[in-house]
């Protein structure tokens, strides 16, 4: 089997790279995975607690009561963003803390938002507020969740409630992070909350969390027409691990359009992609589209999010060696393919660098991701780019001195700079990169095995220590300037 491999990026280690006057060097987290404090001032289950219980959904049984008790200590963390240059924070609101049930505010939660921003922009870190990263109120759950219309409307609610709160401060407003995960890792893989493995509900999920944000943007910009709205999209890169092989080009583009185009052709030309289309009618399942729907799903966003980890090789024919498509989860209970297709694609090995999640080390396809973004869908609408997301989770030792060299993830976020400035170099248009993560913390169904943070958190003490990773990224954010180069675990400038 012929084996593709990735184009060699645009530039070099050692050129010195600059990035032009207000880009955004920021660090991002969510609600669930760093705040902690699960049942304080009126916060309620969300799935993800629940998921939680669930014998084998989580690895070694892990939840989210604690985390990195980001909600007692933000201040600290503040800092730590202040120290290290950052000029943005992204963060996430918990639904579950600030609209317990549609209807009810709960102002103690909104008043810690309030809190946070008023502190990031004391110290001069601007604010990115998402409203959805996955922890969805279980009592919406109990009513159908994200399969059901009815949530629509409920998030259109709370996105109201948190711009009557903070809309006076923040002025970069995500509906969704990765609807993606949230509808077919949820309610098809069942390797997320809520667990579900029913396909047409995930695709219910997939329009109806389209059509939330849609009429959410609308909402907010009638409120407020100043501030920017946008979405957060993972994306990757598909290519046919045989380019000869009719089968595995028409595998690669399926994934494609499963992953990418299922989501960015809605939110930015108003229509379903037909091989997208197609997969779903192989099961007998379609997005239940009502008159009027796809219009409102594609109301005007002043910026899309581009969440990048890894791209694939992709293959019809069963290997005998490697894995089938990550599904994001340890194999710990049973799940299915979060793929809503008759079809099954698997992925091949190219020989790449892995990382402690098993992903393949691929920077040059983020530069292909930015620039097939801005050529298909933003470009033509003069809408910019910002990367959302970006790191790796690697297996982190703590020297005898207490730092923490983690040359791997220092080179990975280098080279990944290399590929957005690449993707600029070409014309596409990105004005920011946010590191995935600020802080290591709950990683989903990994729990707390997984590590991405260029803060470390030690979880029995809850100490924060910044890795070699976080000291070189605040070197490119505070000049703008990417020219060191990572040796034996340290950046030397």
């Amino acid at each position: 089997m012929t084996v593709t491999t990735s184009p060699t990026p645009a530039t070099s280690p050692g050129t010195e790279l600059v990035f032009p006057p207000g880009f955004v060097w920021g660090a991002a987290t969510a609600a669930f995975q760093i705040e902690g404090a699960a049942a304080e001032d009126g916060r309620v289950p969300s799935i993800w607690d629940t998921f939680c219980r669930v014998p084998g959904a989580v690895a070694n049984g892990d939840t989210g009561d604690v985390a990195c008790d980001h909600y007692h200590r933000w201040p600290e963390d503040v800092a730590l963003m202040a120290d290290l240059g950052l000029g943005a924070y992204r963060f996430s609101t918990a639904w579950p803390r600030i609209c317990p049930e549609p209807g009810t505010v709960n102002r103690a939660g909104l008043d810690f938002y309030s809190r946070l921003v008023d502190g990031l922009l004391e110290r001069g870190i601007e604010p990115w507020l998402t409203l959805y990263h996955w922890d969805l109120p279980q009592s919406l759950e109990d009513r159908g969740g994200w399969a059901s219309r009815e949530t629509v409307d409920h998030f259109v609610e709370y996105a109201l409630v948190v711009q009557g709160a903070l809309g006076d401060r923040v002025r970069r407003w995500t509906t969704l992070n990765e609807p993606w995960c949230s509808a077919f890792l949820g309610y098809a893989g069942g390797q997320h909350a809520p667990g579900r493995q029913e396909p047409a509900a995930a695709v219910g999920a997939l329009h109806h969390l389209l059509l939330a944000h849609g009429r959410a943007v609308t909402a907010m910009r009638a409120v407020d027409p100043t501030a920017d709205y946008g979405i957060t999209l993972n994306m990757s890169v598909f290519d046919p691990a045989d380019p000869g092989s009719p089968a595995d080009v028409a595998a690669a583009d399926r994934e494609d359009a499963l992953l990418n185009r299922v989501f960015a052709e809605p939110v930015l030309l108003g229509r379903y992609p037909q091989v997208a289309l197609d997969a779903y009618a192989s099961v007998g399942v379609a997005p239940p589209v009502h008159d009027g729907d796809l219009a409102e799903i594609a109301a005007p966003i002043d910026f899309l999010g581009i969440n990048y980890y890894n791209g694939a090789a992709v293959t019809a024919q069963r290997p005998t060696t490697d894995s089938a498509m990550p599904t994001g989860a340890p194999v710990e209970r049973t799940t299915s393919s979060p793929s809503v297709a008759a079809d099954p694609v698997w992925s091949v090995s190219r020989g790449l660098p892995r990382t402690a999640m098993d992903w393949e080390v691929q920077p040059d396809g983020l530069r292909r991701v930015l620039e097939r973004a801005h050529t298909d869908w933003t470009g033509p609408a003069g809408i910019p780019i910002h990367v959302t997301e970006n790191g790796a989770a690697y297996d982190d030792d703590v020297a005898p001195d207490g730092s923490v060299p983690d040359a791997d993830r220092t080179a990975y976020i280098l080279e990944h700079l290399r590929a957005v400035h690449a993707a600029m170099g070409s014309g596409a248009d990105v004005r920011g990169y946010f590191a995935w993560s600020l802080l290591d913390n709950f990683e989903w169904a990994y729990g707390y095995e997984k590590r991405f943070g260029i803060v470390r958190v030690d979880f029995d003490t809850l100490e924060r220590t910044p890795k070699d990773s976080a000291h070189a990224f605040a070197r490119v954010a505070r000049t703008g300037r990417l020219g060191e180069e990572p040796r034996g675990g340290t950046v030397v400038p």
